[in-house]
């Protein structure tokens, strides 16, 4: 599958980019995209969360009345879970949310996103670009030009570009991801994919081996 390739001002080259049908045109799966994006999410959580038991409430060390005699149950402490102001029975507690997919597997779910992307025409090649400065209008220019104004947009660079990442800082739903560094995530969130020429053939380089 070959795609034009665009200049930043949104006009068409007369080159042509070429994507892997390893990469970009397999048979999806989707349960292992949903597997790898399940990970990733529970990664991001915290884990710190946690509640007072009985064990950890002030109070309550003495006995609130004698055992017998007074026609009511009997109480050990008024720091009991059903008391007010009692320790919470089985509350969350500090955790590790992280789950282990296989290396295969997360390879396989990011081919697959790119397959769908590939199939909805949502892949746009531009010409590789660096700014001397970081400059946020000349990041909005150019999805302007190429009519992804407003849109989620994930830019792939060809390397780390620092002042590509500070210009799209501002915009909103737009992220920069260097190369092969994105998740299957991120294909998924964005509306349309921007691919730098560059990254583009690391991409084919190292997913399609």
């Amino acid at each position: 599958m070959k795609l034009n390739v665009f200049e930043q001002n949104g006009k068409k080259t007369t080159a042509q980019a070429e994507l892997s049908d390893k990469v970009f045109a397999i048979e999806p799966n989707d349960h292992v995209i949903w597997l790898d994006i399940k990970a990733l999410r529970a990664a991001r959580r915290q884990g710190t969360h946690q509640t007072k038991g009985r064990s950890f409430v002030s109070g309550g060390g003495k006995k609130p009345f004698r055992q017998k005699g007074t026609g009511r149950a009997r109480q050990g402490t008024i720091r009991a879970p059903h008391h007010v102001g009692g320790g919470r029975v089985f509350g969350p507690e500090p955790r590790n949310y992280r789950m282990k997919v296989n290396k295969k597997v997360r390879l396989l779910a990011r081919k697959s996103a790119l397959t769908y992307k590939a199939k909805d025409n949502k892949i746009v090649v531009v010409k590789d670009f660096d700014y001397e400065n970081p400059s946020t209008k000349a990041v909005k220019n150019m999805l302007e030009a190429l009519k992804l104004d407003g849109k989620r947009v994930l830019i792939c660079t060809n390397g780390t570009l620092r002042n590509v990442v500070k210009s799209a800082a501002n915009i909103y739903g737009v992220e920069v991801r260097d190369s092969v560094t994105f998740s299957t995530y991120d294909i998924l969130k964005a509306d349309t994919l921007i691919m730098q020429e560059g990254a583009l053939k690391k991409v084919n380089e190292v997913l399609g081996r």
